[in-house]
């Protein structure tokens, strides 16, 4: 298959009208898109088509019994895709849609099996980015979008990262340029007796706990095999690169277990190290040490943007192992080291 490739002006996709039209006739008539939102790259197919969805598994290699996010263009499309939405959500969505905020609800008659891995719950998000709202508009159907990587990589950030995974296995690339969070959405339970966090993500626990109340995070541990997920993101290892990651805390660089013992550890057994830090942890670092910089110490927003495009930094950059910073886990702190924990396969499984 030959992957079209589009370059759209991210703010204003009017200007290519045409491009986004035939992207929604793709999708239309049961094609794969891949597009720009403001937290990663998703990989598009109609989602009230389940011969479509069904290609997003294929094309990623995805396990079938990971639930897919419904991205609509408006408000109002929820109604059609969900049995009900309960008076208490209505302030949150006010404040955070459109954005990084994905919602899980009871699902209505017309969402495939598919999409949700049989489970009666469904999980739609109104996204910020004006591509992604104008091909969904263009569509005119709900958008079934999960990133678009290979399963298990990390996820896309940019379009270049998208055609290293997804060339010759789709018919679309918009390139809408770098995405402004650089993390998935997050995932909130509104089935739940208390509101429960599936997933952090840019819209963070805090700012939900402002809004709601009260509101709890998810306590994933390892899920069993047979066990189906209520959101994307947590059965199974993600983000990762090809060589296995190392987590250490930027408090933990000196010292007889500290990062630079280890570092100088490993490469007088002769493996190739690499790292994913600082640059204020890079200062310190020794000479033959591959690094890649995800973001200041003092910006955790910023070290989230960075963090997917400095683990792929490494598919060019090969090494034996990778030792990755992590931050505070606060704010969106948490969302970071969540990604860095599947990453390392700290949690869930292969």
């Amino acid at each position: 298959m030959n992957t079209k490739y589009i370059k759209i002006e991210q703010n204003d996709p009017r200007n290519a009208s045409t491009e986004i039209q035939q992207a929604g006739r793709i999708l239309r008539e049961g094609g794969l898109v891949a597009f720009p939102t403001e937290t990663v790259y998703g990989l598009g197919a109609n989602g009230l088509d389940a011969a479509a969805v069904g290609k997003i598994f294929q094309a990623k290699g995805r396990p079938a019994d990971n639930p897919l996010i419904l991205h609509i263009a408006d408000r109002e499309a929820l109604a059609s895709l969900v049995r009900e939405v309960p008076t208490w959500l209505e302030p949150v969505l006010e404040r955070f849609w459109p954005g990084p905020l994905t919602v899980v609800l009871p699902r209505a008659d017309c969402v495939p099996d598919i999409v949700t891995a049989g489970l009666d719950s469904v999980a739609v998000r109104l996204p910020s980015s004006p591509v992604a709202r104008e091909l969904i508009r263009s569509a005119g159907v709900p958008v079934a979008a999960p990133s678009a990587n290979l399963s298990g990589r990390p996820s896309p950030t940019t379009a270049t990262a998208v055609m290293a995974d997804m060339a010759g296995r789709i018919e679309m690339v918009l390139d809408g340029g770098a995405c402004e969070i650089g993390l998935e959405s997050t995932v909130l339970d509104c089935t739940a007796a208390i509101p429960t966090i599936l997933r952090p993500g840019g819209v963070t626990q805090e700012m939900l706990a402002a809004c709601l109340g009260q509101v709890q995070a998810s306590g994933e541990g390892r899920m069993e095999a047979a066990e189906v997920p209520r959101a994307p993101g947590m059965k199974y290892r993600h983000y990762a690169p090809a060589a296995p990651l190392r987590l250490f805390s930027c408090d933990a660089i000196d010292g007889e277990t500290g990062l630079l013992q280890q570092l100088r550890a490993a490469q007088r057994s002769g493996q190739k190290v690499g790292a994913v830090v600082s640059p204020e942890t890079a200062a310190f670092l020794p000479a033959g040490v591959e690094v890649a910089i995800h973001g200041s110490r003092a910006n955790p927003a910023a070290a989230a943007t960075g963090l997917y495009q400095a683990l792929r930094w490494f598919d060019t950059h090969p090494v034996d192992v990778i030792f990755a910073e992590g931050v505070p886990e606060k704010g969106i702190g948490r969302a970071l080291m969540n990604r860095l924990h599947k990453a390392a396969g700290s949690a869930g499984e292969e």
